[in-house]
């Protein structure tokens, strides 16, 4: 299947930004293969990412490199789990083992980005491993075709743009930041196998507010510079109950995130880490379109 998404990434234009990103990391694959995570490496960390706007940090160096090489200081991993932002669905549902398409759930982007793939390996047994870990009362759905929506495969395949790790997305459930600290907790135990456990979302994500400053000149708006920096506050001290609090306690709110799935999978991240309590660590930082995309690994 790996076959296939190289097929597609050669008839990407030389010239495509993504398509030097995927040169650049087949020459430091070539001299520094990517090791491969191994029970002596430990826990992998749980991770937070901002996953930008659609397809457009196909386009861009200041995401590209950065999530491509936060992905390098880690081992590869054996397999990956992601929250993304993009499917509510409830009861958790999880996608297709290996499916056929992606989800291009984006419009008005250049049709270039409609064809291209990300056919990760087979993640049958990682289904399995994440079913068994849910409580017994609980439903789980088994998709037979869903594949990955662009919360999920436009980030990773920046990050591991070989595709030959196997990828299961888990719907989000809810949006009660206690029963997603519960669900990260449920998947901790898949961290000591070398699965990486993922929510992606955006730190702010106020798109009805976007303003031609914003979109232009990438000025941030003090509705998500505030939230941003309460959000780092609170994450530099590891108060998970003040993050909970955020619809009532954060600056910027509303604004900063009409409607909070863009913000409520780093509750998963966090449940998933060893101490939910404990500082973590910043990995990507800054603002796109006046929109702060702070990311962040949680050991």
């Amino acid at each position: 299947m790996t076959a296939t998404t190289a097929a597609a990434d050669a008839r990407i234009p030389a010239a495509h930004p993504f398509a030097a990103h995927l040169r650049r990391a087949a020459a430091l694959d070539a001299e520094q293969p990517h090791r491969a995570w191994t029970p002596q490496d430990g826990p992998l960390p749980a991770l937070y990412l901002s996953h930008g706007g659609g397809p457009l940090p196909f386009e861009d160096r200041e995401w590209l490199d950065p999530l491509y090489h936060w992905a390098r200081t880690l081992p590869k991993p054996q397999a990956i789990v992601v929250v993304s932002a993009h499917w509510e669905s409830a009861p958790l549902s999880v996608s297709a083992a290996q499916p056929s398409e992606l989800v291009y759930d984006f419009g008005g982007f250049d049709p270039l980005y409609y064809t291209f793939r990300y056919d990760t390996p087979d993640a049958g047994d990682l289904a399995r491993q994440v079913t068994a870990l849910m409580p017994r009362t609980a439903q789980v759905h088994q998709h037979a075709r869903r594949g990955l929506d662009h919360g999920a495969w436009v980030p990773l395949k920046i990050m591991y743009p070989a595709a030959d790790v196997p990828v299961l997305q888990l719907s989000l459930p809810t949006e009660d930041p206690g029963k997603l600290l519960a669900l990260g907790e449920r998947l901790r135990p898949l961290r000591e196998q070398g699965v990486l456990v993922v929510g992606s979302g955006h730190m702010t994500h106020g798109l009805p507010f976007l303003t031609r400053e914003m979109l232009l000149e990438n000025k941030a708006p003090s509705w998500s510079s505030d939230f941003d920096a309460w959000a780092a506050d609170s994450l530099a001290r590891g108060d998970v109950a003040e993050l909970a609090r955020f619809r009532t306690a954060a600056p910027g709110m509303p604004y900063a995130h009409p409607t909070v799935e863009h913000f409520t999978p780093l509750f998963v991240a966090l449940g998933a880490a060893t101490d939910p309590t404990a500082p973590v660590l910043t990995t990507l930082d800054g603002y796109g379109a006046g929109l702060s995309r702070r990311s962040f690994q949680a050991a």
